[in-house]
Order: structure tokens, then sequence, then C-alpha cells
């Protein structure tokens, strides 16, 4: 505000130096006239809607790379995205991943309002863990990913859902980023140095959108399971502050915030996901609401295992954050 009011000084100072008062007559005249902005009021967030697509993801079994499931489920959810009338674009690619396999991805993108300059991106990933590596049964056979991988995509398909009934004063942009789950397996050995999030490394590395520049994003994981904590993670707080404090608040607001807990995670703590990548390589700040334990240093007892199931999902969860995030954006002016 500072900078604005001093070039306004410099401005007036100019013109009455010049004896200008024509040109300032002018000027006035050929002044940008404030942007019109209607007052859209936030739609309600459908959780019994949220679960569903959670339920129907999972039906189509783990979503792991090279799979039929995973292919069927990819078919679903580009459908569906352009049923809600979004501007759809796969990006497919093969990536390799950290023991050698050779990976068919799909990175899914939906554009809500192309044509708006202002926008901001939703995130999540979709593909499943190929593993149970940290469960005591069935360990080399793949989970359902309800919560690590269904919840976050089926709070953003509620939320397209929501966008194709009420269009914010925003552009929103929601992508889907396949092989964030293929990371290195417990007990392995690989020189590879990033081995997770091989979906989202391959979008900002090759943006399938030229000069794409959001605002921020917001990355959606694990927000499904009941009694879920969402701290303020580490490489969010780093590169996205404001945007952490902006969600939170709005959480809060909203009465969420036993959800949304001031819990600061430390530089130990820091999570390796989604949003690390599209900070560090697109250069977009970003967010990961994700459900941790800032105590216990776990994701919870679920976590990779096969007990990542419907039987975890809860609806209060999902709606606390689908309708948080719904609220910031159609705050954004």
């Amino acid at each position: 505000m500072g900078k604005k009011l001093s070039i306004l000084v410099l401005s007036l100072a100019f013109l009455a130096s010049c004896g200008g008062e024509e040109q300032a007559k002018t000027q006035s005249a050929h002044k940008e006239k404030p942007r019109e902005i209607a007052i859209v009021k936030t739609p309600v967030f459908n959780q019994d809607s949220a679960y569903q697509f959670v339920q129907t993801q999972v039906d189509f079994g783990p979503r792991v790379p090279n799979t039929e499931a995973h292919r069927n489920c990819a078919t679903w959810l580009e459908t569906t995205l352009k049923n809600y009338g979004a501007t759809t674009l796969v990006q497919e690619a093969v990536v390799t991943a950290f023991n050698g396999d050779r990976l068919n991805i799909k990175n899914i993108i939906a554009q809500f309002s192309p044509e708006n300059s202002r926008r901001v991106m939703l995130f999540a990933h979709w593909d499943t863990r190929p593993v149970a590596d940290k469960d005591t049964q069935r360990k080399s056979e793949p989970i359902d990913g309800a919560n690590d991988g269904g919840s976050g995509v089926g709070a953003l398909l509620e939320i397209a859902r929501q966008l194709h009934q009420t269009e914010p004063n925003i552009g929103v942009d929601i992508i889907l980023f396949d092989a964030e789950d293929y990371g290195t397996f417990e007990g392995s050995i690989s020189s590879m140095k990033d081995s997770w999030c091989l979906g989202s490394q391959y979008w900002a590395e090759n943006p399938p959108i030229a000069n794409y520049r959001p605002a921020y994003g917001i990355l959606l994981d694990m927000v499904g399971a009941a009694n879920a904590k969402f701290p303020k993670e580490y490489i969010s707080m780093y590169h996205a502050r404001q945007v952490v404090e902006k969600v939170w608040t709005t959480a809060k607001k909203l009465g969420y915030g036993n959800y949304f807990i001031e819990k600061e995670l430390s530089q130990y703590q820091a999570i390796t996901d989604d949003h690390l990548y599209v900070n560090a390589l697109a250069n977009i700040p970003s967010i990961d609401i994700i459900s941790y334990d800032p105590n216990e240093n776990t994701f919870g007892d679920f976590h990779h295992t096969h007990e990542d199931n419907m039987d975890i999902i809860d609806k209060n969860t999902l709606k606390a954050v689908g309708q948080t995030v719904l609220e910031v954006v159609f705050q954004e002016q």
C-alpha cells in the first residue's frame, strides 16, 4: 500500500508542477473503471456426494498404474469432470519408478472458466499404493486407498459438481496427479532421490498449459479419515504461509478449528507430497491439507495398509475440508 501511495503522490506533484489541470482531467477520464465484483454465495458442500465419489473409486479396485482398474478409473474421472462442464485435458506419459518399473500415467486436468486470468489450483493424487508395505499381512498386495488417494479426489469431484452449478469470481483448475504413491517400498534400497510424486514432477517439468500462473494451489491428501487433524505443514508454511493462514482462518470461522489445528510442523516433519514439486519446480505457491499426527509422527495406523478402506472414511471430515476449500475459493475477488 505504501508503494501505491508514493506513486500517487509523485503523479499529483508532477501534474501540479506542470500546471496540468486539463491533463489531469484527461487522465482521469481514461482511468480503467474498477472491476465490478458480483457477490456470490458459497454453495453447500455435500458430504454424502463426496463420500459416494470415494466409494466409486474404491469400487474400481486399487488404482495402480498399468492396471485395468487404473485405466477404468481414469476414464470415469475424465468423463465425470467433463459432465460438470470443465474443459478437460489428460496429460499422458511414461515414467520410470524407483525399481525400474515403467508406469503409464495420466494427469487429469479440469479447468473451470478457462478464460478467466485470475485462477487458483486445487489438486490431489488419484493413484493408490501398489503394496501394503506397512501391514503385517499381504504386504505385497495393493491397497484400496480410500483415504490415501480416494478422499482428496472425492472432495475435489464434489467441488467440481458445485462449480458446475455456481460460478465463482475466479477460474479454478482441478488437477488429479498420477503416480504419487509409487515411492520407495519399506525396506527397499534405491538410489532414486525423488521416487514419490512422479506425476506432479512430470507435470511441472513438462507444462501442458503454456504460461500457467495461478495465484496459489491447495493440495488435498488423506482428508477423509475420522477424527483427522490437519497441522500447518512445514513446506506449505515456507512457500505459502499466507495461503495457509487464509485456509486455516476460514476453517476456524466455519467451525472446523478442531480439524485445522494451529500446530506448525517442524522442518524435520516436512512432508514430501505433490505440493513440494508444484512449489519447487513450477514455482506456484502451494499448501498441503494433509492428516498427520505431529506427536506420534504418523499418518495413522491404517496408512499404507489394507485398513485404508471405506471403513475409516468419515463424512464429517470430508465436509470440514470440502466446505473450507469451497469457502476459500468463493471468497476470492
